[in-house]
Parts: C-alpha cells; structure tokens; sequence
C-alpha cells in the first residue's frame, strides 16, 4: 500500500509499505477513504516530536471502512464507516477512568507519532471500540474528518480549558486551523467579544466570516497594545495560544486580564518564558492539554444539525498519490491561503 513516511527531520517519502494487519484481540484494520494534514505533522517534520521515529507512517486523522476486526472487538464489523479519533484510548486504565484518554496507559497520541498513522491507503487502529466511531447515514465524510483532532482540541482546549463563557471576552492567537476551530466552537457558549489574532491578513479575514467580533495583525508589534485598546485596558477574560511560539504565549501574559485564563493550545518546540514578575498577583489560570476527544460525540451531533459548518475549514483536495504536494500546499499557507487539505485515498 501507498503510505507517508517520516524517514527524519525535513524527509519524508510516499512510499509502498506492507498491509497493516490484526496485532491485538481489540485491533481494527480500516481502509482509509479520506484523511488530512494537520500543523502537528509539520512539527514532527521539524523534529520537534522526538517520540516519533523515522519509518513511521504519518497522520492521526481520518475516515474510512472496516477491513478486518481482531476477536475482541464487537462494536464494529467489516464494512462499517468509521470516524478515527486522533487519541487510542483503552477505557480502562486509571487514566481513561479520569476521562483523560490521551494519557492512556496503552493508547493517546499514537497514530502517526509511535505507530503508524492515517496518511495511508489502510492503519491499524487499536482499541478500537473505543477509538473509533460510526459514521451516520448521509453524513459527509469531509466534513467529519475535521472531527478526528481539529474540532475536538479547540474546543477542549481552548474553549473548555479557557472557560469561555456567556457575555465574556475571548482573544484566540493564531488564526490557522486550529485557531478558526476555537473560534467555531467558542461561539457555542455566547461571549460578547472573540479577538482574532495573526499576521495574515487573509486568515484574520477568515476569522472575521467565521464570526470573530474584531481582527488584529500582530506584524507590527503593536497586537497587545491593540487587544488591551479593543478591551478598555482591561484585557481578555480567556487568551487562547494556538501557534505554538514563545513570542504568542508572551502575548497571551501580555493580553489576559486579571482572573482570566491562559488556555495553551499550540504545540512548542522550545522554551517559552512565564513572567510571574508580573503575573504572580494577577490571579490567572494557565492551561495546558493533549486533546482527549471526550467532546466527540457531541460535536458530531452539531456538525450533523450544522450548527457548525466544518466544512468551511476544507480549502485545496488531493489524492493520496499527491500528498507530497499537499504538503507543499499546506506548508506554504501564507502563500496559497491553506487551511485545511483533504487527501482522498
């Protein structure tokens, strides 16, 4: 089968690899019909993910059919259409029963970082009972293929995480993928003000469709300034970080108002600083969380009623013999205003 390999910091290779196969009693082997790129893929390409070896197979998200079920498993049968969580959760370890399946003794981040993932024609999914998930009649697979990590992480995140409420006053910094996914599902909870952040005009342009109350271009220094000025000198009830960089995690200290919280989405590769010369009286909370996908199933029911159009996140589709230049795509997001690529296997 066709398969994206990480072969090393900056190196990767569609190449052909052998067929998955049953390993463990609860595996399901899925033949994937629709998958996608996410930013955290490029930070393995960096070589900011040290868990992930080279030879390993990438991507964590996804739709697809049942091909094969291990004896274990009695949720789901050949031939069913699956929606694959990004986290492989066993349900029974200490951790499942905290609810936090992406520290599964067994599972949480695997696909695509310590085992081989979705960027492939077929994956391996184990626990599956209770890592994948039905595919309703009539559903559209692109759109529930924003559900796999995307929706899941703004959301717990950034808006569970920064308690995002009614009549409260948001800042999302970031306005890629995963920012605009923030930013759709803060709107589930009402507040008065949601603040887009980013130094592409065309993504703060986005935002603004999507439903953020103001746009800010951070390319000029001035964004903490600007946020402060848009917020009264107050600040920001929930300042989410959704890039990853010490310099947008300082802009969140910079931004958040006293009481409020820092919720920390972005992926970071080096140290940031914590001014607690500043901030040890000021009474915040900072965040920090790996998706466990707990919101799922919820999530999916508003994707279903459209009370949120995922869909609107899908930019550029390719084929999967084409991944190569999906990536190129995605990773020139300024240049071809990427969101999200669909591969279609």
């Amino acid at each position: 089968m066709l398969a994206l390999v990480y072969h090393g910091p900056g190196q990767k290779k569609l190449d052909e690899r052998p067929k998955p196969t049953i390993q463990d009693a609860t595996d399901a082997v899925v033949r994937i019909t629709r998958t996608t790129i996410c930013g955290t893929d490029l930070h393995i390409l960096k070589g900011d993910v040290p868990t992930c070896q080279p030879g390993t197979t990438l991507g964590h998200e996804g739709v697809g059919v049942i091909d094969s079920v291990g004896p274990g498993v009695t949720t789901f049968k050949p031939g069913d259409r699956v929606l694959i969580s990004c986290i492989s959760a066993c349900g029974r370890c200490e951790n499942c029963r905290k609810g936090m399946y992406s520290h599964c003794s067994t599972g949480g981040w695997v696909l695509g970082n310590r085992i081989d993932g979705t960027q492939a024609e077929f994956v391996r999914i184990p626990h599956a009972d209770t890592s994948l998930y039905p595919i309703p009649d009539g559903a559209d697979e692109e759109a529930l293929v924003m559900l796999s990590d995307i929706l899941p992480t703004g959301f717990e995140c950034g808006v569970l995480n920064g308690k995002v409420q009614p009549g409260s006053t948001v800042a999302i910094v970031g306005a890629g993928p995963i920012g605009l996914a923030a930013l759709l599902t803060a709107q589930l909870y009402s507040p008065s003000e949601i603040i887009m952040v980013d130094l592409d005009d065309n993504r703060l342009a986005v935002g603004k469709r999507f439903g953020a109350t103001a746009t800010v271009n951070s390319a000029d220094g001035t964004a903490a300034q600007q946020v402060m000025a848009l917020t009264g000198g107050r600040g920001v009830d929930t300042a989410i970080e959704a890039v990853g960089i010490p310099a947008t995690f300082t802009m969140c200290e910079d931004i958040v108002a006293a009481g409020g919280t820092i919720a920390n989405v972005g992926v970071h590769g080096v140290k940031a600083d914590l001014h607690l010369e500043r901030l040890w009286s000021h009474n915040i909370t900072i965040t920090t969380r790996l998706v466990d996908t707990v919101s799922m199933p919820m999530l999916l029911k508003t994707v279903q009623s459209q009370r949120i159009d995922a869909k609107q996140l899908i930019t550029h589709r390719f084929k999967l013999a084409d991944i190569l230049q999906a990536y190129d795509t995605f990773g020139r997001a300024a240049e071809t205003k990427a969101l999200k690529v669909i591969i279609e296997a």
